[in-house]
């Protein structure tokens, strides 16, 4: 088999994933560790409406982070198919730090915008992991899967902040363009790549952000990240949307991973 795309001297394609919805606090809003959360109703729907919308593409490999919700999406999205699902850690979320000693509106903001920094020398994640360093891991993972033999055609599903730096890196914008790539439940991204002679020539973007259950985006008004402190702030209200959606936790209530990841 070729290793390149039909009509190509060397392109291949990764269909490139964020999981679908998650709930990452319970019905009494205590915290769920990110682990372990699986895929909301609406998460395996997505899921499941991707499949329908991948459905003609011939993957070669299909690859997940390893965690429940990437799993599951990718599983979802698999129905039907004969294909092994492998496993690719490396390119699992970014962490942040610990939250005690800040205000809830600091820790709010530091998860909101965050990433609006995250090309300033020693930034880092809301004071966990340095973005520098996690893109130079995730990064890594993706020039490394894209020199192995044997594929075309390649679905991989990872997380919010995982995907925002493949994709600055595949757009040449690197950390500084990374803020600017909003990645909502179970979205799709397409990137394609030229490789000849074990080298990436050439990184070009095909497709980002689409979402298989709201193309146009409507009513969609918030970042992704802002949506998850929007949904905090119902549940503490006691209000749940038409969907049945959870907010994040009560005041005080912090978790170690990028939390819509």
């Amino acid at each position: 088999m070729s290793d390149a795309l039909a009509g190509t001297a060397g392109r291949r394609r990764i269909y490139l994933m964020r999981h679908g919805e998650v709930r990452y606090f319970d019905a009494e809003g205590q915290a769920v560790h990110p682990k372990f959360v699986d895929l909301t109703d609406q998460g395996k729907a997505q899921a499941a409406r991707m499949g329908e919308l991948l459905a003609a593409v011939p993957f070669d490999r299909a690859l997940c982070t390893g965690l429940p919700r990437t799993r599951q999406t990718a599983q979802g999205v698999l129905t039907g198919r004969n294909l092994a699902l492998e496993e690719i850690p490396l390119l699992k979320e970014i962490h942040s730090g610990p939250g005690s000693g800040k205000s809830q509106a600091r820790r709010d903001a530091e998860f909101i915008y965050g990433m609006e920094t995250a090309d300033q020398p020693g930034a880092r994640f809301a004071g966990g992991d340095l973005y520098q360093e996690f893109y130079e891991r995730v990064t890594g993972a993706l020039e490394g899967l894209l020199l192995q033999p044997g594929w075309r055609n390649l679905l991989l599903v990872a997380h919010d902040g995982t995907n925002r730096m493949l994709l600055a890196w595949a757009s040449y914008g690197g950390l500084a363009s990374a803020r600017a790539f909003e990645q909502d439940p179970g979205c799709l991204n397409v990137i394609d790549a030229d490789v000849v002679n074990g080298e990436i020539l050439r990184r070009l973007l095909k497709l980002t952000n689409l979402t298989p259950t709201n193309h146009s985006k409507l009513g969609n008004h918030l970042t992704s990240m802002e949506q998850v402190f929007d949904y905090r702030r119902q549940i503490l209200a006691g209000v749940q949307d038409s969907y049945g959606h959870i907010p994040l936790a009560k005041p005080g209530k912090t978790i170690d991973e990028f939390p819509d990841g």
